[in-house]
């Protein structure tokens, strides 16, 4: 196993542990979530190679959310920080919680073109890069079908409502669209 998988189920094992004995029930439901995403990274590293520095890279969001999501902060979680006020309420934009979905589909985006990069498609550069952006973007909107379904399950999460999904979907595609200068040029 290579030492970024090892670091990234001791990361998830952590998750687990500290939502549980936190009572959190809401990021219990994402330790299993987060299992299965590295779970099936790990699998598809062996047949894609990533690179060491985007798979190190997907363990430093594994922190980003860890602490995002347990990490007390006055009233909150470190994920309802506002880091700078750039528009108020209800939007609260810039929070952590936007950094950190930014910044995770920046490193999916990334895994995802090494994916397409490999499937061999003789296809336009630009129309790969398209598709590697809705492709990152498509699992961003999966993660809010997640905290949607958290909301449903657990009472009392910290996901947010309406204006917080269309931010996280924002973020997710802008940190896909920063991922395009690091598209190798193959």
């Amino acid at each position: 196993m290579r030492k970024p998988f090892f670091f990234a189920y001791t990361l998830a094992a952590i998750l687990g542990i500290w939502s549980l004995l936190g009572q959190n029930y809401e990021f219990t439901l994402y330790t299993v979530i987060t299992l299965a995403l590295v779970a099936l990274i790990d699998l598809g590293d062996r047949r894609f190679a990533f690179s060491s520095a985007v798979l190190w890279g997907f363990n430093l969001w594994l922190v980003m959310h860890i602490l995002g999501g347990l990490w007390q902060v006055g009233d909150g979680v470190l994920y309802s920080l506002v880091l700078v006020d750039i528009v108020g309420e209800p939007y609260s934009i810039l929070k952590y919680d936007q950094l950190v979905h930014a910044y995770c589909y920046f490193i999916i985006a990334l895994l995802l073109w090494r994916v397409i990069q490999d499937a061999g498609f003789h296809a336009h550069r630009r129309l790969l890069v398209a598709l590697t952006v809705l492709a990152a973007s498509g699992v961003g909107g999966l993660n809010e079908i997640v905290e949607f379904s958290a909301t449903v399950l657990v009472p009392n999460t910290n996901v947010g409502g309406y204006e917080n999904t269309a931010i996280d979907l924002v973020a997710n595609l802008l940190g896909a669209c920063l991922a395009i200068p690091f598209f190798s040029k193959e």
